[in-house]
Formats: C-alpha cells, sequence, structure tokens
C-alpha cells in the first residue's frame, strides 16, 4: 500500500481536527502506512500514538518558520512518501516540493492561492467542490470527500448530575462559542420554549456574552454550559432533540453526529446543513438568524414525537449510507491509489 505523509497545523479544537485524529485513525487500521505532522499538541498526539501512528510535532509559526519547513522537508526526504496530505491553508504552505502528488484538503471555501502548489484538491462537501471549479480548479483535480463520524454508542448521561428534570424536554447543541455558531440565536429561541432544558457543550470567546444574554432573556435557570466534553456520546444519548443554530456552516459533522446517534435534528438552513437535511424527512429547517423560527420548530418537534422520531430514523439511514468509518475510509484509499497509480 502506498506511504502518505498527513499533515495538519490546527487549532486546539474544532471539526476539521477532529476529524483528521479519526481519518488518520481509520486509514491505520486498514494498514496505509503513514507518518502523522501536527502543530505541537503533546494530547492529541498521544492519542494518536496510542492508536499506532507515528506523530511529529512542529510549531506551524509564521512566515519566517524556518525549523518547520526543515523538519517538515526532512520527514519528506526520510519517509519519501508517495502522497502528502495537507489540512487547510497553513500546513499546505509548509509542504516542500518533492517526488510526491500533493493534495490539499479544505473544509471551508479557502482562498486558492495557498494551494497553487497542489496537484489535486480535496472538499468536504459538494459545494465546495463546485467553489473550486469557479474559482478555475480544473475540475479533474477537484474532488468530492465526505467526513465521517463517530458512532460510539454511551449510557445517558443521568439528568440529575446536571439540575435537569427527567421528563422535561431536553435540547442539545455543541460547538465552538463562536458568532458563526449563532448560540446567541438558540437562547433566544428557547424563551418560546418553557418547559425545554439545553444542555450546550463547548466554549469559546463568547461564552460570558451567552451566559449574560441566557440572564438576559429569562432562560439561564434552563440551560447547562458543559464546556468541552469527552462525553459527547452519552450527552447525545440522555438528549431528546440536536439543534444546529450556525448562520455559517459549510459541512455541518454536528449533524453527521447527531444522525449516527439516531437523534431527531434542528438545524438553521445555512449551507453544510441546508444541504444535509431534506426538510421534513430527516430533519427540520429554519431560516437562518431567526429565533422565532427556530422557537417554533422545536416546540413542533417536542409536540409531535412519532414525526421526531421517524426523522430520526431517516437520519440513522442517511448516516449508514454515506457517512460511516468504513464507507469514507474506504473513498480516501481508491482516491490515494487513484491519484498515484497505485501502489
Amino acid at each position: 500500500m502506498i506511504r502518505v505523509i498527513q499533515a495538519m497545523a490546527g487549532a486546539q479544537y474544532g471539526g476539521a481536527e477532529a476529524f483528521f485524529v479519526r481519518l488518520a485513525i481509520g486509514l491505520h487500521n486498514k494498514g496505509l502506512d503513514q507518518r502523522i505532522i501536527i502543530r505541537k499538541h503533546p494530547a492529541r498526539a498521544a492519542f494518536l500514538r496510542d492508536h499506532g501512528l507515528d506523530v511529529i510535532e512542529l510549531p506551524f509559526g509564521g512566515r519566517f518558520d524556518f525549523k518547520t519547513r526543515f523538519a517538515f522537508k526532512k520527514a519528506v526526504a526520510e519517509f519519501k512518501p508517495k502522497l502528502v496530505l495537507t489540512w487547510m491553508n497553513r500546513a499546505t504552505q509548509f509542504c516542500p516540493e518533492g517526488e510526491f502528488v500533493h493534495v490539499g484538503r479544505l473544509g471551508g471555501y479557502y482562498d486558492l492561492k495557498y494551494y497553487r502548489r497542489c496537484k489535486h484538491l480535496i472538499g468536504n462537501t459538494e459545494d465546495i467542490v463546485e467553489y473550486l471549479k469557479k474559482e478555475g480548479w480544473p475540475a479533474s483535480r477537484a474532488h468530492y470527500l465526505p467526513n465521517f463520524v463517530s458512532a460510539e454508542n454511551l449510557p445517558p448521561i443521568d439528568r440529575k448530575s446536571l439540575f435537569t428534570p427527567p421528563n422535561a424536554p431536553l435540547i442539545f447543541a455543541l460547538g465552538r462559542m463562536h458568532k458563526n455558531k449563532a448560540f446567541d440565536v438558540l437562547l433566544k429561541a428557547m424563551a418560546q420554549v418553557p418547559d425545554a432544558y439545553l444542555w450546550l457543550a463547548g466554549d469559546g470567546e463568547l461564552r460570558a456574552e451567552l451566559e449574560a444574554l441566557a440572564q438576559q432573556v429569562g432562560v439561564k435557570p434552563r440551560v447547562r454550559f458543559l464546556g468541552w466534553r469527552d462525553d459527547v456520546a452519552a450527552l447525545y444519548a440522555a438528549a431528546d432533540i440536536f439543534v444546529c443554530p450556525s448562520r455559517h456552516e459549510p459541512l455541518g459533522n454536528v449533524v453527521i453526529e447527531a444522525w449516527a446517534q439516531a437523534k431527531p435534528v434542528i438545524a438553521a438552513d445555512s449551507l453544510g446543513p441546508g444541504t444535509l437535511i431534506s426538510h421534513g424527512e430527516n430533519g427540520l429547517l429554519a431560516p437562518v438568524d431567526d429565533a422565532l423560527a427556530l422557537g417554533k420548530a422545536m416546540q413542533w418537534m417536542i409536540r409531535n414525537p412519532e414525526d421526531a422520531k421517524r426523522m430520526a430514523e431517516a437520519g440513522r439511514q442517511a448516516y449508514e449510507e454515506q457517512f460511516t468509518e468504513g464507507a469514507v475510509v474506504e473513498r480516501y484509499i481508491e482516491f490515494f491509489e487513484s491519484v498515484t497509480g497505485g501502489a
């Protein structure tokens, strides 16, 4: 099988970073010979090494970070990969030239000036691939490869541990507390669902502002700010409905995660969730930035449990058909072999 270097200069938390780890481990389990290069992150490196991967940690600093450039070039010279897969802008810029196929992987609508030295580009949504073509990237070298999510099942968190009544409708949402995630809209929508509780997992620069907003709109007693959690599957298991209120969400990993957990989904009709969800079939969509509509969608889902169950089952089916680890890892391996001419 071919030799591959994957490089990710990612943040401490994030959907792309989490998928990078899952994919690296999934490819390793299928026997792919890999070397992993990441921005210094001891916990991430330890987790990857515990799963049998060879990991190099580098600074991935600014343009004058010669240490990373030299170490990246040295890793390529020693490992002699057939293909180097770089994730997003910075890792792509630091990748040296060499006798390998350079592939860039995009999870958003990035400026293609960073990718001119790549031979092929991957978009994790079909719309990103269309964007690449509109920007002048050759169609034959633009490829759609979706993400997969974990289908880990855990016993539900005891609601009492989070001071949540056992029979109250429970809404779950998660993500970085950033303007794009629109948790402000979700908090305002919660004011229209007076019996429901909200578990909000995640953290970020807007946390204090969001907690103040929850107090302002009168929902603070029914909202639990959980911070970053390692037991997300257990949180899903305890919840009744998953909500993704994002203003900007190129893919919507969280929608796929909720489908994998067989939970009914409500999402703002931003690009990723709007592409994934067929309204009324495998979830509900509400207009972006519309707290009134989002609140009404939550009310409807709570009052129509049989329809909610039907949508959850349809979401789970969509996950099994398109977004399982086995299906996506196989597509990546086939892609690697096709662009390198095989082993």
